[in-house]
């Protein structure tokens, strides 16, 4: 069976003392095995990753841009065959799997532009003869941690723009969709990045603790579930390393009595169910402001959901695919199968729904008058299931919304421009779509949420990646004749 192994210094590396099975979801089968680094396996790719450091950091902004160049047309001309891979491990149709390249793209483009995002700041004659300016510095060897449901895009946002910035990169995937990874460093290498600048290493716990316990890894990128980013967070902070964790999610959609409904269950379905509601910005919560749109959404939703083609991602006509692993499936099976018992109406039961075959299929499920403290509520099921809330006021609404731990991603749908102004306004989540129901950013702005959604100050991304990536030096110059010389021990000042 074929082993997947890490990617060192431009080669494959790894014992393979231990593995991990990676499936085809779609048939349930076990495809191949990936290595699971050792402590001293990712201490090794941390050493090339500090070797490697100081030559690509002097590298001129102009090389390291033609890199991003190279790189952008690479990904454009090899899609096919990335996305290919893409939804061989994790079970996505083709042409979500080509979204999600393109949503990665976004961010080797705005990298691109490294020479205008690096530029500091100068300011002359702050006092007699002196002047001012400021640099940005990379701040090292840099970890990322990414998560199985985007194993192109999220790396993306990551390793550009941290070796934009000078940094060299450790890239631990997730062991479930590992391939993407080492696609991705190879097309880097062959854009004309030096070996030993973005290495890969597989695994689990072990190497996360390797990664985050290392004196030589100055800063940590992740993305996952709260629990974990919230854990990640604290050790990397505890050793004193830069940190952002980004961690789950319950996303709501609010309809207001205006919206057009037609368009708002268009949306909630895409939103909901797309990638099989693998997304940490898809739609999770319907809310529906007043018993007529419910009673109307709901009617449209299940009209909308019963014709949906459920099958392999490689089936053109799919327009979903499985989830990542069996027990996954059997966990958000059992939020809709237990959703009766806390009150709440299963209109659309998906887990009756039978396949062929062995893959992880699961069909989707929409449950009506769902409240908080249910856990069909309150937990990040991460599967295709909606469940709908319902409320009689738009402040109850924003009550409903504001006082969910978690704050990633909220819509809002409407024809008001007055009401999705005050939504604007009044809603503490980071991420807000105005009859838009995955509002994720364009490339030139970066992606976060509040509470719960993220661990540490910095987005993920855009311009706020620039400032992560980097560490601020500012420098105080004077030239002073050898005449005006003279000793003073008192403050300096700059009047």
């Amino acid at each position: 069976m074929t082993v997947i192994h890490h990617h060192i210094n431009g080669e494959a590396r790894g014992a393979a003392e231990r593995t991990g099975d990676v499936f085809d979801p779609a048939t349930g089968r076990v495809q191949a095995q990936v290595a699971f680094a050792s402590t001293a396996e990712v201490d090794e790719a941390i050493a090339v990753a500090k070797a490697a450091l100081p030559a690509w950091r002097a590298t001129s902004l102009i090389k390291r841009a033609d890199v991003f160049f190279r790189l952008r047309h690479l990904l454009v001309d090899r899609t096919d065959e990335l996305a290919a891979i893409i939804t061989a491990e994790h079970g996505k149709v083709l042409s979500d799997a080509k979204g999600e390249i393109s949503r990665g793209i976004e961010n080797v483009e705005f990298a691109a532009g490294l020479v205008h995002l690096l530029k500091g700041e100068h300011a002359e004659q702050v006092s007699r003869g002196v002047d001012v300016h400021s640099v940005k510095q990379p701040v090292g060897v840099v970890a990322a941690i990414t998560p199985f449901n985007f194993p192109v895009m999220v790396p993306l946002w990551m390793t550009a723009s941290a070796i934009a910035c000078g940094n060299t990169v450790v890239l631990k995937p997730s062991e479930k969709d590992p391939s993407a990874s080492l696609f991705l460093a190879k097309l880097f290498e062959e854009a004309g990045l030096p070996a030993g600048v973005l290495n890969v290493v597989h695994g689990d716990k072990v190497a996360v603790d390797a990664l985050l316990d290392s004196p030589d890894v100055r800063a940590v990128s992740f993305v996952g579930s709260t629990p974990i980013a919230k854990s990640i967070y604290s050790r990397a902070a505890e050793n004193g390393k830069r940190v952002q964790a980004l961690g789950g999610a319950k996303n709501h959609m609010v309809v207001m009595p205006d919206a057009d409904l037609d368009s708002a269950a268009d949306a909630a379905v895409s939103a909901a169910y797309g990638s099989a509601g693998e997304r940490c910005m898809a739609v999770s919560v319907l809310v529906a402001v007043g018993d007529d749109v419910a009673d109307a959404l709901v009617e449209k939703v299940a009209s909308r959901i019963q014709g949906l083609k459920i099958g392999a991602g490689t089936d053109a006509a799919s327009e979903m695919g499985p989830l990542i692993t069996r027990e996954h499936r059997d966990k958000v099976a059992s939020y809709v199968t237990g959703a009766a018992a806390e009150g709440a109406e299963v209109v659309v039961d998906g887990t009756t729904q039978q396949f062929e075959g062995d893959g992880f299929f699961i069909g989707v499920s929409l449950v009506d008058r769902v409240a908080p403290g249910m856990k069909v509520y309150d937990d990040e099921i991460f599967g295709p299931v909606l469940s709908v809330v319902r409320v009689k006021t738009y402040d109850e609404a924003v009550e409903l919304m504001n006082s969910s731990p978690f704050a990633n991603g909220t819509a809002v749908f409407t024809r008001d421009g007055g009401t999705a102004r005050q939504f604007e306004f009044d809603i503490e989540v980071g991420m807000v779509g105005v009859n838009v129901p995955i509002p994720v950013p364009v490339g030139a702005f970066s992606f976060g949420g509040w509470r719960n959604s993220l661990f540490g100050d910095s987005h993920i991304y855009g311009p706020e990646s620039i400032h992560f990536y980097t560490r601020s030096k500012v420098v105080t110059t004077r030239w002073p004749d050898p005449s005006e010389s003279q000793i003073s021990l008192g403050f300096p000042s700059n009047h």
